[in-house]
């Protein structure tokens, strides 16, 4: 499975390369790329919502203070580049992280950015400024930040409470863009104003989001495009029909199953699709803090039953990865690699043997085939939560767990899970960067400079949340983003599907 993936890795970044804005090719500047969207998002505000339904387009109006390179496929801390920052410095205690901020980069609405807007985003991360973000999804991954300290309009930093150098890795993701101080969380949410190559528009939930191009980008090249225009169509089969026709340029991004795409280019053979990873996982969601689920020996059952691999075989026509929290290799950075994943309860390749053992669990705990366990399951209601879901309760059943799919609303479903009203949860988690500290925030790992120490020390970390059951892993996705030849300039990430929509390099070629 490695080997096959690797080819096709390969491939796709070496597509990548060819429809990049570099090389021979002139970047011809004008009209509007044309993409579907999933579904109708909550708000417009990344730093409120929890899904790339809003990370993806909405990229391409903020700016980061640094950003992963966007003609780079795999993210890594060796990958980051300026943004909104010139550049970054240390201190040697490795507790203040410095940034030298770009002079003369105005919001859209004219204001001038300055230090005083990287200090007022990161007290709204981390909830010390006077407002509220309405919700605050990414909250943890600013623990150890103490406070934002400015020294004049053109210099902030980052005062950590304890050394953590890959916290330049939560920076860069697309998830934590620069907000203006001037411009209140409310108004963002409907109408929000960045700094970036694209301007917001509008926003009519079920029906579109547009950008326009921004004529004063801080940036002496780009954009290319006149504008960016996602149609909403919640319906899979007939968002794929209208790209077969022409009439849009992109897929929404790592949203074509491998079936699907096999039908694109029966359909559309020039279309140009892209197989990666996403750095997202397909998972349970198991409250443990309720009854009947805050019994481990019952998650221990839940985890033996699942039969990863026919997930896999039946979505994806064996396009996925197996593997812990972690993106495993070769796409991921940090996963654990198969000898160590082999040690972990249920992990075994023999399904009967596992399911077996959850049998003798469940007996232990009371149930039996005349005495089963009803539990519902919630699924946000889109296809790629449902479709494992109903295929997560026909495995239940062999543990006498009888499971009712429970589908929720998008706008729902992140403050439902944020509250724990569930038993279990079919969840699609995307890591917004392949690293560690974005779930974990473990201290000792999270300190340690040297990366194969602490690479190590992370794979044990996973072992164990595994152990725990609390969000057992089925398996990591591989999908595809599908464009028209047309399309230039785009790089598809094979480890984040958040971090490479800024959009500023994209150029049709009509």
């Amino acid at each position: 499975m490695n080997g096959q993936y690797l080819k096709c890795l390969v491939v796709g970044v070496f597509l990548s390369a060819m429809m990049s804005g570099g090389g021979a090719q002139a970047q011809k500047p004008g009209g509007v790329l044309r993409i579907y969207h999933r579904d109708s998002p909550a708000s417009m505000s990344i730093h409120e919502e929890a899904t790339n339904s809003v990370a993806i387009p909405m990229m391409a109006v903020f700016n980061n203070l640094v950003l992963y390179d966007q003609h780079k496929a795999q993210n890594s801390l060796d990958t980051i580049v300026p943004d909104l920052a010139e550049s970054w410095s240390w201190n040697e205690e490795g507790t203040r992280l410095t940034f030298k901020l770009r002079e003369g980069v105005k919001w859209h609405d004219g204001k001038p950015f300055t230090s005083a807007d990287v200090k007022c985003t990161w007290d709204l991360l981390t909830g010390r400024a006077t407002e509220r973000l309405r919700l605050n999804p990414r909250k943890s991954w600013w623990n150890n930040v103490a406070e934002i300290a400015t020294d004049g309009p053109a210099e902030a930093t980052f005062v950590l409470k304890r050394p953590q150098p890959a916290i330049l890795a939560l920076i860069a993701s697309g998830y934590t863009p620069v907000y203006p101080c001037h411009v209140s969380p409310r108004d963002i949410r409907q109408h929000p104003i960045g700094t970036g190559p694209f301007k917001f528009v509008e926003f009519k939930p079920n029906e579109a989001i547009k950008l326009v191009r921004n004529p004063d980008y801080w940036k002496p090249k780009g954009p290319y495009l006149d504008g960016i225009e996602y149609t909403i169509i919640p319906n899979r089969s007939t968002a794929i029909l209208a790209f077969v026709a022409g009439k849009f340029d992109l897929t929404f991004p790592y949203e074509v199953t491998i079936p699907l795409m096999k039908d694109v280019k029966s359909q559309a053979p020039q279309a140009v699709c892209e197989i990666t990873s996403t750095n997202g996982s397909v998972n349970l969601l198991v409250n443990r803090e309720a009854p009947p689920f805050d019994n481990l020996e019952l998650r221990r059952a839940l985890a033996l039953a699942l039969d990863r691999k026919s997930f896999i075989d039946i979505l994806a026509e064996g396009q996925g990865d197996i593997g812990g929290a972690m993106l495993p290799p070769p796409a991921g950075v940090w996963g654990m690699p198969a000898d160590v994943l082999a040690t972990v309860p249920g992990y075994g390749p023999d399904v009967a043997k596992n399911r077996a053992e959850a049998r003798e669990i469940m007996q232990r705990l009371g149930y039996a085939p005349d005495k089963r366990l009803a539990i519902k399951v919630a699924a946000r209601n889109i296809p790629n939560y449902r479709d494992p879901a109903i295929i997560l309760i026909d495995q239940l059943k062999e543990i006498w767990i009888d499971g009712e799919l429970d589908p929720i609303e998008t706008a729902n479903w992140f403050p439902k899970v944020a509250r724990k009203d569930y038993q279990i949860g079919l969840n699609n988690t995307g890591s917004g960067v392949d690293d560690p500290d974005l779930e974990t925030l473990f201290v000792q790992q999270s300190a340690m400079a040297d990366r194969e120490k602490r690479r190590r020390l992370v794979w044990e970390i996973d072992k164990k949340l595994q152990e725990d059951g609390a969000r057992p892993i089925i398996y990591h996705t591989r999908l595809a983003t599908c464009m028209q030849p047309q399309v230039k300039g785009l790089t598809i990430m094979v480890n984040s599907q958040f971090n490479g929509w800024r959009m500023e390099d994209v150029w049709l070629d009509r």
